[in-house]
């Protein structure tokens, strides 16, 4: 169980950390706006108290002690996650010789937790359609979760 967590909290590190070099990679070349990591620490943090659903926009939601930090964990923690289930589904043999079609697969799925539970509850509609240009935003969350996907690949062959 020890080897899984830590196989867990490497993959899914190692996976969000590609997403991030990405995320900026993005904006220094193209001036792409970064996560507003921020934000996603605001929603997270209303999840107690069951605010699911910040329908004027989350920007418009009272600022949270600590929301960038929060975020910041938060998006890091759900990267593990996913890496977990991933060993979960293809089991820790995967991790000793990792193939990539299983990172791609639950980096694919996993856009849906994005699309319909994340920006719906952060005022953004299903699938950023409340987004200024939804189609750019769609296209930017699946080739992010793809690098997502590589990096937990790359890390699962370095663990490995």
């Amino acid at each position: 169980m020890l080897e899984f967590l830590l196989l867990s909290m490497v993959i899914g590190a190692g996976g969000t950390a590609a997403l991030d070099l990405w995320n900026l990679l993005l904006h220094r070349i193209f001036g792409m706006p970064l996560p507003p990591w921020h934000l996603v620490g605001r929603w997270f943090a209303g999840l107690p108290s069951g605010q699911l659903v910040h329908s004027k926009g989350i920007g418009e939601s009272p600022v949270v002690a600590n929301e960038l930090a929060i975020g910041w964990v938060m998006h890091y923690l759900v990267g593990m996650l996913f890496a977990a289930i991933l060993l979960a589904l293809w089991g820790m043999d995967w991790a000793v010789a990792p193939t990539f079609l299983p990172p791609l697969i639950v980096g694919l799925v996993t856009v849906g937790a994005g699309w319909f539970i994340l920006q719906p509850g952060m005022g953004v509609g299903v699938a950023c359609s409340g987004a200024p240009h939804p189609s750019v935003a769609r296209l930017n969350n699946v080739a992010g979760h793809v690098v997502f996907a590589i990096g937990m690949y790359l890390a699962a062959l370095v663990m490995g």
